[in-house]
């Protein structure tokens, strides 16, 4: 069943005003950080808002979508939570304070709601066209799988000094110094000049990028249907600014989140490999992965405290 192109202009355009209103409400905070009580607010409204519109597709489209939906949205979710590794990584490196990460994420948000969209859109099309692809991203995923279970989450890409855009970028683009610590361009003596923030937001977009790699080809696999596909993820990615400053003093502790998306991961590229000879249910898919992360967090909540680890210990600007 092919999604109205009505449906796809009403969901974006509800996507741009429940960003406006961030934003809005954001330059009324003045860009300061949220604390962790507004992020955990701001966590619940966004997941809230993604439930609900899964329920409406699940009751327009059928069960089987809405599965499709749901399922691509938890993995989405926590994929997107080890993206947050490395921004906290990045913000670290250059010394962001927790204003300037807090306008650094929002733009970087909006940046992958246009970038993931477009590489989901035309995977999706790829895949229709030539199916055989399915096998090479499955390959992919499990190779991802065990790279992470090896450690490769410590791989140089993912230090910002090794980021090839942001080097190219600091010897072609005019950089202004000193400039501003909330603007991404200012109008200098010569010209129109980036300041250093916009740097660190490429850093951002190309991190974010290169995690979506791996993201997109998973979410190819549980679901044909490009509307499915981009919705889950843009809704997914909505709520990734709040989440970061409601697990940014957290994060260390999920010692056991790397190990549960390598086997998330893993699940999902066998599942595309073996789709032909043993179709594997969406219900099960999405048991099978929840039940995972779920074990993974409870683990790593159960070995902190074990271990008396206390919130204030890390995270930048905290």
């Amino acid at each position: 069943m092919t999604t109205p192109w009505w449906v796809w202009v009403l969901f974006n355009a509800g996507v741009l005003a429940v960003l406006a209103l961030d934003l809005g409400v954001a330059r009324l905070r003045g860009h300061r950080a949220q604390t962790a009580a507004e992020a955990g607010r701001w966590v619940l409204l966004w997941v809230s808002l993604s439930l609900a519109f899964g329920a409406g597709l699940w009751w327009a489209r059928g069960p089987q979508r809405g599965l499709e939906f749901f399922t691509a949205y938890v993995v989405e979710y926590a994929l997107s939570v080890d993206n947050l590794f490395v921004f906290l990584l990045v913000f670290q490196y250059f010394r962001i304070k927790p204003g300037e990460q807090h306008l650094l994420l929002f733009w970087g948000v909006l940046g992958a709601f246009v970038l993931r969209g477009t590489l989901i859109l035309g995977g999706a099309a790829l895949v229709r066209e030539f199916e055989w692809l399915l096998y090479l991203f499955g390959a992919f995923l499990v190779w991802t799988a065990i790279k992470l279970i090896r450690g490769g989450e410590d791989e140089p890409e993912a230090d910002p000094a090794h980021n090839p855009v942001l080097k190219v970028a600091r010897r072609v683009l005019p950089v202004a110094d000193p400039a501003p610590v909330d603007r991404f361009v200012v109008r200098g003596p010569r010209g129109i000049q980036v300041t250093p923030l916009f740097l660190v937001l490429l850093v951002v977009e190309t991190t974010d990028l290169m995690f979506a790699l791996d993201s997109i080809p998973a979410v190819l696999g549980l679901s044909r249907d490009s509307f499915v596909l981009y919705s889950s993820n843009v809704t997914a990615v909505l709520g990734l600014r709040s989440l970061f400053f409601l697990l940014r003093s957290l994060l260390a502790r999920l010692r056991y989140l790397k190990p549960a998306l390598a086997v998330v991961l893993g699940f999902v590229g066998l599942k595309m490999i073996v789709e032909p000879w043993m179709p594997i249910p969406v219900w099960l898919s999405l048991a099978v992965i929840a039940g995972v992360l779920v074990l993974a967090f409870t683990a790593s909540w159960w070995k902190a405290r074990g271990e008396g680890a206390s919130p204030e210990q890390d995270g930048p600007g905290a």
